[in-house]
């Protein structure tokens, strides 16, 4: 009994360790950067304003530009014109 908790642990551990990491492609695009984020912007546009469920994504056209100028990187947000919100 003792020994089947154990493996039910070892097993339910690793799959805990193993789904929260980065895939292959996002590893080798952070590996590219010295940091995670571009600029305090691009941290701020990515963790508060966009986290991962938001749905639909709020791009502003300062977001765009900020984007441009400072090469951010990492998965694009793609979003229709008529859904960039105007500043």
């Amino acid at each position: 009994m003792r020994a089947r908790l154990q493996r039910a642990g070892l097993i339910v551990g690793a799959l805990l360790l193993t789904s929260a990491c980065a895939t292959s492609e996002e590893v080798s695009e952070w590996k590219k950067h010295s940091s995670h984020f571009a600029s305090g912007q691009h941290m701020y546009f990515s963790v508060v304003e966009n986290p991962r469920d938001t749905s639909p994504p709020r791009v502003r056209r300062s977001d765009i530009e900020a984007a441009r100028t400072e090469n951010w990187w990492g998965k694009a947000v793609t979003v229709s014109p008529e859904q960039i919100f105007k500043d």
